[in-house]
């Protein structure tokens, strides 16, 4: 029976804009169970791992759910809050404040959270969206840079999602965000402000999420496209190329991934005798383990424990107004094209023929 029985659609009322912001997820708890279902659902994607199959499904639960879960619990202890996941949680403010602006603008947009793992789900956040009857979406994954293994795999699970709908809406994909230019002020405009309140360090450390580097030789855009915001984000900072560098963090297995590293650049920093260093994370568009965790405390160990003195991580654009404002200008553009094109109609009297043969079809 298709999924859209479930539901009753109300041909009544108007039809809505959606607004579909997704992120990657987090686990339901810090525990060694909750852990290993996430990292199982994460680590089974085959946009995320691109190996044979069979041969990942061996490693995956002969080694690594058995070994991973356990470590990676004690990490998410030392971030979760009192309200949860920092990650759903920011996720969730970002949700609410967005609505708040186009409520503001007297728009008729629903907002809807979907993470890609966990909950709540795609299916879950567009399922809310088509109870609220909206016939158009734009969805908005909060990844600047694309990648087959982040963005592209959104767009799996919305296919899928749609699979069990009678009426698909109108859709608007944003595949990246990397080079907008309100993306790069929001970014410049966070660091300023950690700069008024302490000095300008001697080197600023761009820090991205990374990557197999066979995924590059195979076409993914991601590595350019990271390359381009820090290139942007210097320039609009007014940096020469001996204040700043990129690297990248979050390596695992043996094979090689997009360099240079993190972990190493920053040893290598402070063996040179750099003694004060900032560091941000441009990709993340919301502070999570990878941020919280592995660089704002594993990575400060490894500065301050080669030599380093003060090490500062400037947090992710998370809930800020203007990453607010700057989510809006993303999808605005399209909401006002499907506005324009829409066709003028006497909408109440069109609600009210609608009724009047939803009301005839019940008997």
């Amino acid at each position: 029976m298709p999924s859209d029985k479930k539901t009753p659609f109300n041909h009544a009322q108007g039809f809505k804009t959606g607004v579909l912001l997704v992120n990657l997820g987090t686990p339901d708890a810090p525990t060694t169970s909750a852990v290993r279902r996430y990292l199982n659902e994460f680590l089974s994607d085959p946009r995320v791992i691109d190996k044979p199959r069979w041969l990942w499904w061996l490693v995956l639960h002969g080694i690594i759910l058995r070994l991973r879960p356990r470590k990676a619990a004690h990490a998410y202890q030392q971030i979760w809050t009192e309200k949860g996941s920092p990650l759903l949680t920011i996720s969730q403010q970002q949700t609410k404040k967005l609505q708040q602006l186009f409520d503001s603008k007297q728009n008729n947009i629903s907002v809807a959270l979907g993470m890609r793992y966990g909950k709540p789900s795609i299916k879950q956040a567009l399922d809310s969206l088509r109870n609220d009857n909206v016939d158009k979406i734009v969805i908005l994954p909060l990844y600047p840079q694309y990648s087959a293994t982040t963005t592209a795999s959104i767009f799996d699970a919305v296919a899928k999602a749609f699979k069990g709908w009678r009426f698909l809406p109108t859709i608007e994909f944003i595949n990246h965000y990397h080079d907008k230019p309100q993306y790069i002020k929001a970014l410049a405009c966070s660091i300023r402000t950690t700069w008024q309140q302490q000095p300008q360090p001697e080197k600023l450390l761009l820090s991205f999420h990374g990557l197999p580097k066979s995924y590059l030789a195979a076409g993914d855009p991601y590595f350019c496209e990271c390359q381009k915001t820090a290139r942007l984000l210097a320039k609009e900072l007014g940096l020469n190329e001996q204040q700043w560098a990129i690297s990248f963090q979050s390596r695992m297995g043996v094979e090689e991934w997009l360099t240079p590293y993190t972990d190493k650049t920053l040893l290598q920093w402070a063996e040179q005798g750099i003694k004060n260093v900032h560091i941000v994370c441009p990709g993340f568009s919301a502070d999570c383990l990878e941020t919280l965790e592995e660089i704002n405390m594993q990575n400060r160990e490894i500065f301050i424990d080669a030599g380093g003195e003060n090490y500062h991580y400037i947090p992710a654009l998370n809930d800020a107004d203007e990453h607010i404002e700057m989510m809006a200008s993303l999808v605005e553009p399209q909401i006002s094209l499907w506005q324009q094109q829409q066709a003028p109609t006497d909408s109440k009297l069109t609600q009210k023929l609608a009724a009047q043969l939803s009301a005839k079809n019940k008997h």
